[in-house]
Parts: C-alpha cells; structure tokens; sequence
C-alpha cells in the first residue's frame, strides 16, 4: 500500500480519514488544515467504514485509519489493502502497545502506526514522512537504472540447504547491496520462505496459482509480504489435502511481474519443478546450483548441471558447495567432486550447525545471524558472485573458491619466478 507511485493527476483525492472518536476526529482535522487538506475528509467509522468507502471509491494519496474498535486489526488491513489502490500510504492509529502487532502492520504495508493517544507533532511528523514516500527518491538514487536479475538457486537434492541460501542471498541483495528485491519460494506446499523472517506466508501465492488471470502490478504489491525497505517475500504453505494444478502459466506470469517491480527476483526453484516447468528458467540470469559434497550429492549435481545446460544455455551457472565439513565421513574431497561434475566449484560455504539452528529460533536468515562469524565472508562472496560484483563480499585470504586458488597460484609462480638462484658451489 506504501510504495512510491505516480498517480494520475486528478483522480484521486489527497487525503482522506477514518476515526473512531470526537477527539481524534478534532485533532487530525487540525493537523490535516495545516497541510491545506480539506477537513471535511475526516470522517467517523474506523476501518470497517474505511474498507466499506474505498470499496465504491478511489482510495487517497494519504489514508489515515483508527483500529480502536477492530478485533482483529491485521487481518482487517489486509482487507483494507484489498480496496486500496497502489501508492496509498496508510497510516494506523490504534489502542494496542504490541511490538509485534506493530511489526505485522508494518510487513502489511502500512507505512506508521501511532499509539493512542497521540499528539499533532507524532501525527504531523507521520503525515510528512507519508509525503516523502510519494515523492518518491530524489537525486543520485533515482538516477540509478541497473538491469533486472532473476536468479534461481536449485537444491540437487533435498536437505543441501537450498532454501538457507536462496534466504540468505534475498537478504544480503538487498540490505548489503541496496537493491530492491523479490525472493519468490516455489515450494507451495513445504515452503520456508516466510518462516526464515518469521512472517506469515499469507495467501497471494496460491491465490497467483488459482487465478493467474489477477496477476498484475497491484496483485504483486499487495501479495507480497515486506521484510523491509528493499526486501520482500511471496511464499505459501498450502494445505497438504490442497493440490494445485497449474501449467506453470501463473509462475511464468509472476516472474514477469516482480521483473518490472523489483531490481532483483531470488527463486527458490525446487528441483522437481524443472521437470514439471522447464520454461520457468529460460528467462533466469544466474542459476544456483548447491550441492552437498556427497557421493548421492555428486550425482544429482552431474544431471542438473547437464540438464541447465540443454535448457538454460544463457543462464550463469553457479556452483556453491554447501555443509562443507559436516565430519560424517560421508563427503568425498574437493578434487574427487570436481572432476567428477567436470567444472570447479565457484563457493565453498562451510556448516555450522549451531549458527543455523540459532537463526532459525531468531527468526532470521542465516547470512544476518553470520555476518560477524565464520560464515558471513564466505555467505558475502556466494552473494557477490551472484550479483555480478555488487561490492557485498570482502576479498578474504582464506577463501575456497577457484578465482581465489587461481589467485594463490599465480602470486606462487611469481614468488617463484623472482627468487633468486643459488650461486655455484665451487669446487
């Protein structure tokens, strides 16, 4: 509901509201004529009146709510969202002092919600930050005009830690290189997506796959569920009883969309999928390929790398190894892999159990909770390898990967090239 937008001039009005009591009403009238916004368009009746008036009209530029007398506020937002148009900021004012009620709001796509009560300054300032928002960003950043990227990161087998990774590069794409960013989890049944940024999946994915005729920029903005400014998240968990036959039409349709939306599309793409949807990688920039380094693992890599390369000839194939280290004696050596799957490894991403299991109860990708451990170097250059050079990964001396090796040996030939001979013993 938040996001920044270009209306059409004339259509819609500047500012509308939604109270529950007198005072309130008093107040934002106040604040609103300081803004030159008419007073009349603060009208009682909270958000049930609100759902029911923009249902039949067109939402404002700034639509201000009162959740007072709503029981379910969350759920009652996102049936707001449901009559909004895009480029409406939202901001809710309610009784309730809970941080984490806050959050979902927020994830919701409002842009503030005010404690009650409240004062002119807290609404004054929310009223100017909503402007801000349309405006949109001035300057040096609106000038910035980067390709899409979509990327699909594709376990070869269950449990190499896929989704970990396809979270943690969403994450570190947007929050390390600034770049606006959609990751969409296929896995519509068993998906993590959401659950790895403690969210509720929502309904938009299996809604995408049931009507694929809805999708379209608004659909997109008000399925998706924001973890921040730059980062957000299309997942499900359908029912197990739920089966959902689609010809992959909807999946094609939704990456489509997020390309026009986003500056970056992360796919966690399961692997069954490329054989029931092959087209979906035809439009995929970068293909991530994780692997364990497992005999089973070596296997399947061998036939999803041949088989990227028959139906994605244009996409960049990356090789990330990942649990390397797991000491269960089940792994075979670096070199055993990689002349077995005829290429190198582009990242090795070392396990660390606790860590990932620390994430997990937090509620947040792994490449956040490890950025100041072991795993945050090797998880920054796994995202700077995808990205193209985005500046997120630090050159590291201990790094695994063959451009690093490659590095090593050739400052090795060169120490070696400048080392002097020994003189002659004489005789």
């Amino acid at each position: 509901m938040n996001a920044p937008f270009n209306p059409r001039a004339g259509m819609r009005d500047p500012f509308t509201a939604f109270v529950c009591e007198d005072a309130t009403a008093e107040l934002v009238r106040g604040v609103a004529i300081e803004h030159g916004w008419a007073p009349e368009k603060v009208n009682k009746g909270g958000l049930r009146n609100a759902i029911q008036s923009l249902s039949v009209a067109a939402s404002p530029h700034v639509l201000f709510v009162d959740l007072s007398e709503s029981g379910d506020p969350l759920t009652d937002i996102n049936a707001l969202a449901e009559v909004c148009e895009p480029g409406t900021v939202v901001i809710a004012a309610g009784q309730v002092n809970d941080v984490r009620l806050y959050r979902d709001l927020v994830a919701s796509g409002i842009q503030d919600y005010l404690l009650k009560p409240f004062t002119s300054d807290q609404l004054r300032d929310a009223f100017v930050n909503a402007q801000l928002t349309i405006a949109g960003p001035r300057g040096p950043e609106a000038a910035v005009d980067r390709p899409h990227t979509t990327v699909a990161v594709i376990g070869v087998r269950g449990g190499v830690g896929a989704s970990t990774l396809a979270t943690s590069l969403a994450w570190l794409l947007a929050e390390k290189a600034g770049r606006s960013t959609a990751l969409l989890d296929l896995d519509v049944h068993f998906g993590t997506g959401a659950l790895a940024f403690d969210l509720e999946p929502g309904r938009g994915l299996t809604d995408a796959i049931e009507n694929p005729s809805r999708i379209d920029g608004l659909f997109i903005e008000r399925a998706m569920v924001r973890v921040g400014d730059k980062l957000s998240v299309l997942s499900a968990e359908a029912p197990m009883h739920q089966p959902l036959a689609t010809d992959g039409g909807a999946f094609h349709q939704l990456q489509e969309e997020m390309r026009g939306a986003f500056e970056c599309t992360v796919i966690d793409l399961p692997r069954n999928m490329l054989i029931q949807h092959p087209h979906l990688v035809q439009d995929v920039n970068v293909a991530v390929v994780a692997a364990e380094m497992t005999l089973a693992a070596t296997r399947d890599a061998i036939r999803v790398l041949a088989w990227l390369k028959a139906n994605a000839p244009n996409a960049r194939v990356v090789l990330a190894a990942n649990k390397v280290g797991q000491g269960s004696g089940a792994e075979i050596s670096r070199k055993e892999f990689e002349q077995s799957v005829e290429r190198g490894v582009d990242v090795l991403i070392p396990l660390d159990a606790k860590l990932t299991a620390q994430a997990a109860k937090l509620g947040k990708p792994l490449a956040e909770v490890a950025k100041a451990g072991k795993l945050g170097q090797p998880l920054s250059r796994f995202a700077d390898i995808v990205g193209g050079g985005d500046g997120i990964g630090a050159p590291d001396e201990g790094d695994g990967s063959a451009a690093s090796l490659k590095s090593k040996l050739g400052g090795f030939k060169q120490l070696l090239a400048k080392k002097p001979k020994p003189a002659p013993v004489a005789a």
